[in-house]
């Protein structure tokens, strides 16, 4: 008589010698580019994205003149050859400031997103799964986060924790991990009781297995679709505290900062280039960033359109 055997609910479905999932995954792949690329925007805002990651990367090597050299007896300078963008009222090179700003959005905008999307994941997963007092905890922290507005919140966390760039990453990530976990809390819900869940309690899978291998994959396409279009949003966030004269230091040369400095310039002819570039970068950016998500929410699931 041949034995039965039940399958081990932690050994892996498919191996090296079987390339159904691999194969799977990258048709699946494919089929998201194929819808993503139908999005001309979003295509225009990858090309952006990818752009600025480029610059932010290079930019010790690419940028004319040190971002942070002051040189008094240039100030206000309008464009010319010498100085592409002109020079800000401290005498900077107005390109390798905006160029090193490039820099300062990415670390921050990235950093935001990678974190929040973590927490939230993680937490609103725990939340949506064990449900009960877990649940009520989770939620009612996050009612709590949410209550503040975001400025007002972001101003408080700083002042608790100083100025500098990784005190407004923690701010921010602070501030924007709630929306995440709800998300994710609401997948999670929707998927807990479906059937390949319970076929997978059935053979005696671990909680941690069934949400990391079943639910996970499932419930985070519209959690990192709302992580991602939150980078320009953190960006943002980033300029408008450094334009109040938190968080960013003001010595260092950040879109927000600039533009701060360029107010009493405003109706001054000849020195609108010390608050348009800063302003057109961060809408290029803040523009790029909200395209790509938006192709990715066609992309991932077609059903938000």
């Amino acid at each position: 008589m041949t034995r039965f055997e039940a399958p081990d609910p932690d050994s892996t479905e498919t191996g090296p010698k079987n390339g159904r999932r691999k194969n799977g995954s990258t048709g699946q792949f494919k089929e998201i580019w194929r819808r993503y690329k139908r999005n001309k925007l979003a295509v225009v805002g990858l090309a952006l994205v990818i752009f600025l990651m480029v610059l932010a990367i290079l930019q010790p090597w690419i940028t004319p003149f040190d971002p942070m050299e002051q040189n008094p007896i240039n100030s206000r300078n309008p464009p010319s050859a010498r100085h592409w963008f002109g020079t800000d009222i401290l005498g900077r090179d107005m390109f390798s400031g905006i160029v090193y700003g490039t820099r300062l959005a990415m670390i921050v905008g990235w950093s935001v997103m990678i974190l929040s999307l973590v927490v939230g994941l993680a937490l609103g997963a725990i939340a949506g799964f064990r449900g009960k007092a877990t649940d009520s905890i989770i939620m009612r922290i996050t009612d709590i986060v949410l209550a503040f507005p975001a400025l007002i919140g972001a101003i408080l966390v700083v002042q608790i924790f100083g100025n500098g760039i990784p005190q407004v990453i923690i701010a921010l990530v602070i501030l924007s991990w709630p929306t995440a976990a709800r998300l994710m809390r609401g997948s999670t819900l929707s998927l807990r009781e479906s059937e390949y869940v319970e076929a997978a309690r059935s053979i005696g899978a671990s909680d941690t297995r069934i949400v990391t291998r079943h639910i996970l994959p499932n419930a985070i396409g519209p959690t990192l679709i709302y992580s991602f279009s939150h980078i320009g949003v953190a960006i943002v966030a980033m300029a408008s505290l450094a334009f109040l004269g938190i968080g960013v230091p003001a010595d260092i040369p950040e879109w927000g900062t600039m533009i701060a400095k360029a107010v009493p310039s405003l109706n001054v002819e000849g020195e609108a280039h010390m608050w348009m570039f800063p302003s057109l970068a961060i809408v290029i950016t803040t523009l790029a960033f909200a395209f790509v998500a938006d192709g990715l929410r066609d992309s991932i699931d077609p059903k938000l359109r």
